[in-house]
């Protein structure tokens, strides 16, 4: 399976490609969707990322969820860890918060 790809390398990746060419209206719409809820730059997305890949509780995919979202309280965070099989405790919730406050 691929590695996913955060909102704000998408909304950098659609300007780029409009730049150079004509969008179809597909394109245009998920520009428009990136560009309205990135809330970070890619310099920024990518440490946050790789922040929170230090942890041994998340992975690739859940760290993009996480730097596209940057939820504010646990119930946001265990709303995201609800389909895993990882049931994080509270100290875990805490941290993933304060790393999230840092880059917010």
């Amino acid at each position: 399976m691929p590695d996913p790809v955060p909102l704000a390398h998408v909304k950098q990746m659609l300007a780029d490609e409009a730049g150079a060419r004509p969008l179809p209206r597909e394109a245009l719409l998920a520009q428009s969707h990136a560009e309205q809820f990135a809330r970070l730059t890619v310099e920024a997305t990518d440490k946050l990322i790789a922040e929170l890949r230090s942890l041994p509780y998340v992975d690739a995919a859940i760290a993009v969820k996480l730097a596209d979202l940057l939820p504010q309280y646990p119930e946001e965070i265990r709303l995201l860890y609800s389909k895993e099989r990882i049931l994080l405790d509270e100290a875990q919730i805490t941290r993933l918060l304060e790393i999230l406050a840092q880059h917010r």
